[in-house]
């Protein structure tokens, strides 16, 4: 890419972002939605200015990363921990009910071949905890209980998400039932959840220790952007590089880590502060690149809405993958409907990582354009309207 252009689609999105997020913020509409749009417009699905390449994935990357970590130091493990059996519930019923049904309806309802058929429920098990969380930053609800569940959820929703994709793909290129590749990647996703906390630890008392003696002024967000970017390579190493070049495995390990390592800093409250004030004005930056990246991604001009086909697919699996979502809040005991509701509705958008799993299919000839299209269409849907919903349910909550 010309380095003149990449400044002039820098400045496309920065600027395209931070225009439609505060316009769509002073209609009382979350400001993510602002930034999505954005990516809409300047994308092929709109003008065709920008195209998606590799140098914006990795600032879109990073800006993910820096929201994860923000919502990190943010969030109390003790309340993580209480409302970690209700994460699990929302989870595991959150993932297995739209793999199933959805991957049933394919095989035996529109007679899809078995690949394509798990292919289709793995993409509709996908939950974007970038687009909740930030959702719910921008209504200043990431502290509630409701964002714990969430928060929890998500993390155990993603992890499940990347095991199912790298056993499919294994099964899509290779006919065979292989738990070789499952496993590694299985493990390799418990080792860093159980290391991440002990090394963020670690890296804190550090931190805080020589930020005291520091001569050079930026040391706290310096060391955090390196660890960052360390992670986010050692995670894409390791992840599944013969399956899928590490891509959808290592986005999750690496946000897999970046959170518990946020955590791990909270407990000095004075060094939490000067942690979050050296980091905020950076992740304020990267942030909206990532979400203006999301609808980039989204390609509205392969879908043929004159095809009755495509809207008998495109309205089953819609329908599926919001009850799908929805339906592990329901098995929750003790709270309201509202909060329920709260919920279920916060682990619906697929995001970028239900167009990963789509492009990953279309890609390696596993989808066809017609199915990839009725995919594209449920993402987005999934994605635009949940923001609406969630701020309203608040407000009625509220109320």
């Amino acid at each position: 890419m010309d380095v003149h252009n990449f400044f002039l689609i820098l400045f496309l999105i920065l600027i395209s972002a931070r225009i439609l997020g505060e316009v769509f913020a002073r209609m009382g509409i979350p400001s993510v939605l602002g930034e999505l749009s954005a990516g809409i417009l300047l994308g092929v699905s709109g003008l065709g200015l920008i195209e998606v390449n590799d140098v914006l994935k990795v600032l879109a990357e990073i800006g993910i990363l820096l929201l994860l970590f923000e919502i990190g130091l943010d969030t109390d493990i003790q309340r993580l921990k209480e409302a970690g059996s209700k994460s699990i519930i929302v989870a595991l019923f959150g993932a297995a009910a739209p793999f199933t049904v959805s991957a049933l309806v394919s095989y035996y309802l529109f007679d899809l071949t078995l690949v394509v058929s798990l292919f289709i429920g793995g993409t509709l098990t996908a939950t974007s905890i970038g687009i909740t969380m930030r959702v719910l930053k921008d209504l200043e609800k990431e502290h509630t209980d409701i964002a714990q569940v969430v928060i929890g959820a998500a993390v155990i929703d993603d992890i499940m998400g990347v095991i199912i994709l790298v056993f499919i793909y294994d099964y899509a290129i290779t006919q065979e039932l292989s738990l070789t590749n499952t496993l590694n990647t299985t493990m390799f996703i418990i080792l860093f959840l159980l290391l991440a906390p002990i090394f963020a630890n670690f890296i804190s008392s550090f931190m805080k220790k020589f930020d005291e003696h520091a001569r050079v002024p930026g040391l706290i967000p310096t060391i955090i952007i390196s660890l960052i970017s360390i992670f986010a390579y050692l995670s894409h190493l390791f992840g599944a590089p013969e399956i899928l070049g590490s891509f959808a495995a290592g986005i999750a390990l690496s946000r897999r880590f970046i959170l518990p390592f946020g955590m791990g800093l909270r407990s000095d409250e004075v060094f939490l502060s000067k942690v979050k004030n050296a980091i905020n004005p950076i992740a304020q930056m990267f942030t909206p690149i990532f979400f203006v990246m999301v609808g980039l991604s989204m390609n509205l001009r392969v879908i043929d809405f004159s095809s009755i086909k495509f809207w008998t697919f495109a309205l089953v699996f819609l329908v599926i993958a919001i009850i799908g979502k929805y339906i592990g809040a329901l098995f929750l005991r003790g709270i309201s409907r509202v909060k329920k509701a709260l919920i279920g509705i916060s682990m619906i958008p697929r995001g970028e990582v239900g167009l990963i799993f789509a492009e990953v299919g279309r890609v390696n000839g596993i989808l066809d354009n017609e199915i990839y299209a009725v995919l594209i269409f449920v993402i987005i849907v999934t994605t635009v309207a949940p923001p609406f919903i969630l701020k309203w349910l608040f407000k009625y909550e509220k109320a």
